[in-house]
């Protein structure tokens, strides 16, 4: 797995161009100079649950805010939320406003840690986390590198927390 991932990252570095942009370098069209006009960044997403007590227990166990709906339970951190799908919406054919394939587990999200590396184990440890790889150097969405350890939640959905140095 980790060589897959650092394959990937490889590929994502080399496609910058000679000025250190993100795009396609035959085809300039594609490239991507900067902010897409009006886009600001992510509002939420969703992805479908399975084992919905388990689920809760373990966002609240991190330390989420837990909004339980009859369809939908959110979960928030920061300005940023996460809807989880209740089988009974997530199974129903009437439901079209989703990815068709998707079933769980089909999550990898990387939560930002504003922490020490310490206080995220700490952290793991106090709620029964199994670390599958970590803490590991990884290049991050604030574009410089950070230590990332990956954990899976009850629908075996991969979460990666990102320490960023200070």
């Amino acid at each position: 797995m980790e060589v897959g991932h650092e394959q990937f990252q490889t590929d994502i570095l080399q496609a910058r161009d000679r000025d250190g942009r993100l795009g396609s370098r035959s085809d300039p069209s594609r490239r991507c100079d900067g902010p897409i006009p009006g886009v600001r960044g992510f509002d939420h997403v969703a992805i479908p649950m399975q084992n919905v007590d388990a689920m809760l227990s373990f966002y609240r166990a991190l330390g989420f805010t837990v909004n339980e709906g009859p369809q939908v339970c959110s979960v928030y951190f920061g300005m940023q939320m996460i809807n989880l799908h209740r089988p009974g919406l997530w199974q129903g054919a009437a439901f079209a406003l989703r990815a068709p394939a998707a079933r769980p587990p089909c999550g990898d999200f990387c939560f930002v840690w504003e922490g020490t590396a310490d206080s995220l184990k700490a952290m793991l440890d106090k709620i029964g986390a199994t670390v599958e790889t970590g803490p590991v150097n990884r290049q991050g969405g604030r574009q410089k590198a950070g230590s990332s350890t990956y954990i899976r939640d009850p629908d075996r959905n991969l979460l990666e927390f990102i320490v960023y140095p200070a």
